[in-house]
């Protein structure tokens, strides 16, 4: 479709009158200022908050800074009243004259000085954000500001946190490590199931907990860089059924849906928490599922095996555009969680967490790509309608108990059945084409761990894992292409291929902190991992099998065992620490494929060293320098090739291998939490001295791909992000930037070795109001730029821009406005814009019981959106499909 830039001018109108009514609004403020003092001394930390006249509501509150200077702002208008309170000091209320317009107003204070006695009870008012050592507490209720539905809106509302697109949560660079509610984990890196169910109603508390332990034993002991959140519920949410249950339907299009049900109880000893959602209007209700069945966590303590997965082979052209979600997933999509913590005893708790998930996923998209390959140049068209069918069954429990105050045993077990059909009709140059995938995958995975305090900074931890988990795929084409690969007389094809993997493994991990702060590790253990590859290429005229090239199947079986110890210590010299590390590795490596028996027994060092400087409280240095030896896998050494998706078949190296690599790490952070500036820069720099590459003959209708070993690969990147909160304008600041550059060399149509340059830029902005009054803004922008540069250059750049409002006319109405921007520079001008808004009104009848909304999305109805991309062989600009306006009426409804 083609893009009518006459009918969408009139936004850019409408955003410039929006921006200069934001402006009016943010420095069209009352500002009222002054000094405390008391007792003829300046008064520091003491509380100032303005209400209205009769001390029903707080429009605003602050607290004075070391030289006893306040300042408050609101863009309201009337009489209100000041109230001052600190330690040792009486109350005072002053009421302020009538304001009309905006004005600067001093009042400085004096307060009357009184000691505390014993038996006094001083109330203050609550501060939106306390620090108490690692924990930092944020009041809900500050932050609110009417619009919000689930626990995902309240959390992208709180300063300091990050909340992607996707739903990922970060603080800097790092994401968190779970959402707890009234400290239990239901869903570990599965949080999305929560925040985006969960209603951010009884939410009264959001408590951010920093150098935060999975294992309790471990606090105070390990060095912990993770980052958890904690949910306090408000005092009637808890030890009740409650829940609530939205339901909307489509006004002006056909069979839109959305059902979404939340039913709850958090007591004291026991929690449920049931949740349901069905809709086809686009909601991605689950996030990425792997991260709930497998939850990875990187160098901690009896992690053994989190790392460990059977990869599936092949995969159909599912890949969407880059837009919010809810715009291009075409779904159907039924969710069903039981979830459940039992306090059996005071030592014995028990989780279970049972989930389904059913979905049909439809895609469409048109592609034109122009390959260029030395004196070799073709293009291709595809034209894609497919759709996706996929059933997920998981079940986990979790058994913790408390052998005594110093012993923990921890039991999880796990279980998943995926099932997954695809099919697609492709359009390829003319030719029309059938592709069908059938894929399952079935996990069995148990995990025992004992922990063992033996001293009170001394911990022992043993952990065993077994693994067994299945990737069987069935694959079809009903038209024959590859008559270029093949002599034969044949009409279709076929492919079945399957990886099987067994883990098993077992690992003792001593922690020891000395008395200096110095910290002692050392790790023992085994594991043993077993993959069977197998692969089955048939060329078939009808249902009649023609052939089944010798070249094209594959039956390896791939055997490593991996014999380690590792020993880290960590050198405290004041506020200097230095990591010393060294990882030593015996593998014993074992390939069966047919009848042909390999074996080696490498043996390697992998060290690191690293540097941390804690300058002061508000600056911070870490570095590190690691050399780093991995062994190859299955899908690196398989003999033979297989087909890998349409027109692509890839073989391995057919030979052992251990990839070297060296890498080197510069952190630096500014702030803490509660400041109000904070800001991280990220450097990383990693040598590949020897990488897997590609040997590959590029056609028309084919792409052949081999493995080769190449020596010589860099990668830099760079990722630096500052928030800045300015209490002129009750706005918080986000600032980014990043950028990265590689190098890696190829083989392209028997060409010598090609050298390849990547580099990439990106930065951006995000302004966020948090008015206490009626209006709200958020308003972003981030662009992007890319190049590819071989015997040829190709480069692209991009940029995305938003606006998002939020009115609040009453207690009872509000309604917001989101806005998208989207510029391409490489494509035709008629195609490289897209303008997007949707709107989102909300009555309450009665509140924290019942409210209708009125939903509408992408009121443009803009129906196709494109994008550009290049590599090192080829460009593409690519049309996807986006789903096409509707307007949602809603009911939710709250018991």
């Amino acid at each position: 479709m083609k893009v009518n830039l006459n009918k969408v001018n009139p936004l850019r109108i409408k955003v410039h009158i929006l921006l200069l009514f934001i402006s009016t609004i943010s420095f069209g403020q009352t500002h009222i200022f002054g000094i405390v003092k008391g007792h003829g001394e300046i008064i520091s930390q003491a509380n100032i908050v303005l209400k209205t006249d009769n001390n029903s509501q707080i429009i605003a509150y602050t607290t004075s800074n070391e030289k006893g200077y306040y300042e408050i702002t609101t863009n309201k208008k009337g009489k209100f009243v000041l109230v001052v309170s600190a330690l040792n000091y009486q109350p005072i209320s002053i009421p302020t004259e009538q304001i009309e317009v905006a004005e600067k107003i001093e009042k400085n204070i004096a307060l009357i000085y009184k000691p505390i006695e014993l038996k006094q009870v001083i109330i203050v008012s609550e501060r939106p954000i306390t620090v108490k050592k690692d924990t930092v507490t944020f009041l809900a209720k500050s932050f609110l500001q009417g619009n919000e539905q689930v626990v995902e809106d309240l959390l992208k509302k709180i300063p300091g946190l990050n909340v992607t697109s996707d739903g990922t949560i970060k603080v800097g660079n790092e994401e968190v490590e779970k959402v707890m509610i009234d400290g239990d984990d239901f869903f570990e890196k599965g949080y999305k199931l929560l925040t985006k169910n969960m209603p951010a109603s009884p939410i009264e508390k959001v408590e951010l907990y920093q150098h935060y332990s999975n294992n309790k034993h471990l606090k105070g002991i390990e060095n912990s860089e993770k980052i958890a959140l904690n949910l306090k519920l408000k005092d009637d949410a808890k030890r009740i059924w409650f829940g609530n249950m939205q339901l909307g339907y489509g006004l002006i299009t056909e069979n839109r849906y959305e059902v979404r049900g939340n039913l709850m109880n958090f007591g004291k000893k026991n929690k449920h928490y049931i949740l349901a959602n069905l809709n086809n209007i686009g909601f991605d209700a689950t996030g990425d599922i792997n991260y709930l069945i497998r939850p990875f966590r990187f160098n901690e303590p009896a992690s053994i095996g989190d790392n460990q997965t059977a990869n599936t082979i092949l995969g159909l052209q599912s890949e969407t555009a880059n837009l919010r979600q809810k715009k291009i997933n075409f779904n159907n999509a039924e969710l069903l969680s039981l979830n459940s913590i039992y306090t059996i005893s005071p030592k014995t708790k028990l989780k279970m967490l049972g989930f389904f998930n059913s979905d049909v996923n439809d895609f469409f998209k048109n592609s034109f790509q122009s390959f260029t390959v030395g004196n070799v140049n073709f293009k291709n068209t595809e034209d894609i309608v497919g759709r996706k069918v996929k059933i997920t069954g998981f079940g986990k429990i979790d058994l913790t108990h408390d052998i005594s105050k110093t012993k923990t045993l921890e039991y999880t077990g796990k279980f998943n059945r995926t099932d997954e059909k695809n099919r697609s009709d492709l359009n390829f140059n003319g030719n029309n084409i059938n592709e069908k995938l059938q894929s399952n995958n079935q996990l069995f995975d148990q995990k025992l761990v004992l922990t063992s305090k033996l001293k009170k900074n001394k911990v022992v931890l043993i952990s065993g894992r077994y693994i067994n988990e299945k990737t069987p795929q069935s694959y079809a084409v009903n038209q024959f292409i590859y008559q270029d690969l093949f002599n034969q007389n044949t009409n279709n094809i076929a492919q079945t291929s399957e990886n099987k993997m067994q883990f098993a493994g077992f690992e003792a991990h001593l922690l020891d902190r000395k008395n200096n702060g110095e910290l002692l590790e050392i790790q023992f253990g085994n594991q043993f991992r077993k993959d069977d590859l197998i692969s089955h290429f048939q060329l078939k005229s009808n249902e009649i099998i023609i052939n089944e090239p010798l070249d094209y199947q594959n039956q390896l079986s791939y055997f490593t065992n991996d014999l380690y110890l590792i020993t880290k210590y960590r050198f405290k010299f004041n506020k200097i620490s230095v990591l010393t590390q060294s990882d030593l590795h015996q593998l014993f490596n074992k390939a069966e494929n047919f009848e042909t028996l390999k074996t080696e027994k490498p043996f390697f060092i992998n060290p690191k060293l690293g540097f941390e400087w804690e300058i002061n409280n508000k600056n911070k240095i870490l570095t590190s320098y690691s050399l780093n030896k991995t062994n190859a896998t299955i899908l690196d050494v398989y003999d033979n090739s297989i087909h890998t998706g349409f027109r692509s078949f890839s073989k391995g190296t057919s030979n052992f291998n251990q990839l070297d690599a060296s890498s080197v790490l510069l952190n630096y952070t500014y702030g803490s939490w509660g400041d109000k500036f904070f800001a991280n820069t990220f450097l990383l720099y990693s040598r590949n001295h020897n990488f897997f590459s590609t040997n590959t003959l590029v056609a028309q209708n084919y792409s052949e791909s081999e493995k080769i070993l190449i020596k010589g690969r860099g990668f830099l990147t760079v990722s630096s992000n500052m928030d800045r909160y300015f209490k002129s304008i009750s706005s918080n600041l986000k600032l980014t930037f990043g950028g990265s550059k590689s190098n890696y060399k190829n083989i392209v149509n028997n060409s010598d070795l090609r050298e390849i340059r990547n580099s990439s830029l990106n930065y951006g902005f995000e302004l966020r109001s948090g008015f206490s009054g009626f209006f709200n803004y958020h308003i972003g922008s981030k662009w992007n730029y890319n190049k590819v540069k071989t015997t040829v250059t190709n480069s692209f750049k991009d940029n995305m821009s938003f606006l998002d409002l939020s009115f609040m006319m009453s207690e009872k109405f509000n309604f917001q406005i989101q806005t998208e921007r989207y510029y391409f520079g490489n494509l035709e001008r008629q195609y490289n814009k897209y303008y997007f808004m949707d709107l989102d009104i909300k009555y309450i009848v009665k509140e924290n019981n019942l409210t209708f909304s009125l939903s509408g999305q992408n009121l443009f109805n803009t129906e196709t959106f494109r994008n550009y991309a290049i590599n090192d062989i080829s460009v593409s600009k690519t049309e996807y499909k986006l789903q096409p306006r509707y307007m949602l009426i809603k009911m939710d409804f709250r018991f």
